[in-house]
């Protein structure tokens, strides 16, 4: 099943009872180990302002909320993470809203630090991280344009963009009607970009927002398009819409255990000639995390001991040891990873600094 059709895709995401157990096999045959893979990482919102109003987001703050991340310091963030070294955090998942400095009160916040665009102090951030830390930035903050990609590589060891769903289709619903970012096009854009800059790159899919099967398989499909053409996509997020009090989509149900079984089951078969890794977030699956281990899904992502899942505020991370516990359980072993995967260590993917930098962590 190396070369998956849309038809293939299909008949993995509506099968039933035998066929299940079937293709949950077929993906255990193509397991080259039995190593389960997570980042120790600190999250940190730099900005809780976003030019998106997404119906299932609890992230995105009103400017004149009193308690919204406006604009962290770069003292704030400094301290942030000096506390994540001590807990042996190696990853800075720096996050943000798209184009916060659209907003006023951004780009006032932004002049008092002695800077015009968002995009001139998410890059000193990740220098400073560079330059007085441990860690390794990993920068997850919506559509850039290419050249701010290119300046953006330079202070990375990884970034990320989730594709969420190819379809314009969700364009209409709650879930993005009022959220221009999530334009596909935009997206798969910005994802393709970062390819050309050779750029070491987590995407991935959100299932339950309204979409089709059919729309998930294409979904897929367009994610491995791009990385057939690039070779930069490290991973894939299988991730699954949870309600949340207060959220738009709060009565919205969510995506059932089987639709979110075969799924994974569909990304790792049409994934498993390509070294990309599958995950499934552990916090948002508390009670059936390790049944997506049996479905071929080898990464929880990242999981901090330090902060919490701003994204998903009311999800808490399991604990590490917790953890290690439901992958030893399952048959696996649990083993830690940077933000960048192994086979991206090399001049053709980073620069001199962020390699030396890595190689002296291991």
């Amino acid at each position: 099943m190396s070369n998956l059709t849309k038809e293939d895709i299909l008949n993995i995401l509506t099968a039933t009872d035998k066929d299940i157990v079937k293709y949950m096999l077929e993906t255990a045959k193509y397991r080259e180990n039995n190593l389960i893979t997570y980042s120790k990482n600190i999250f940190i919102p730099l900005t809780e302002i976003c030019r998106n109003n997404c119906g299932y987001c609890n992230f995105k703050k009103n400017p004149n909320d009193p308690k919204a991340i406006i604009l962290k310091s770069k003292d704030e963030v400094l301290a942030d993470l000096k506390e994540a070294e001590k807990y042996g955090c190696k990853e800075a998942m720096f996050a943000f809203g798209e184009d916060a400095d659209e907003e006023e009160i951004v780009r006032l916040r932004l002049k008092e630090f002695g800077y015009d665009k968002m995009i001139d102090y998410i890059v000193d951030i990740c220098q400073m991280t560079l330059n007085e830390t441990n860690l390794l930035p990993h920068t997850n903050g919506g559509n850039f344009s290419y050249n701010d990609l290119r300046r953006l590589k330079e202070v990375n060891a990884s970034m990320g963009l989730m594709l969420e769903n190819s379809s314009n289709r969700l364009m209409e619903l709650p879930a993005h009607n009022k959220s221009p970012g999530k334009n596909p096009k935009l997206r798969l854009e910005t994802i393709s970009n970062a390819g050309k800059l050779k750029i070491p790159y987590t995407t991935g899919i959100l299932i339950g927002i309204g979409e089709t099967k059919e729309e998930i398989a294409e979904s897929l499909l367009a994610i491995k398009k791009i990385h057939d053409e690039y070779g930069h996509i490290q991973e894939v997020i299988i991730q699954n819409f949870t309600p949340i009090p207060g959220i738009e989509m709060e009565k919205w149900t969510q995506p059932s255990l089987l639709d979110m079984i075969r799924t994974v089951i569909a990304g790792c078969l049409l994934f498993k000639d390509t070294d990309i890794s599958i995950q499934v977030p552990p916090n948002l699956n508390n009670d059936t995390a390790q049944i997506f281990l049996l479905c071929g899904a080898d990464d929880w992502g990242g999981v901090s001991p330090v902060s919490p899942d701003f994204v998903n505020i009311t999800s808490p991370w399991p604990g590490i040891d917790e953890l290690e516990n439901l992958t030893k359980d399952a048959g696996f072993e649990l083993t830690e990873r940077l933000c960048i995967y192994e086979k991206y260590i090399n001049l053709e993917w980073l620069n001199e600094q962020i390699l030396e930098k890595i190689v002296n962590l291991s």
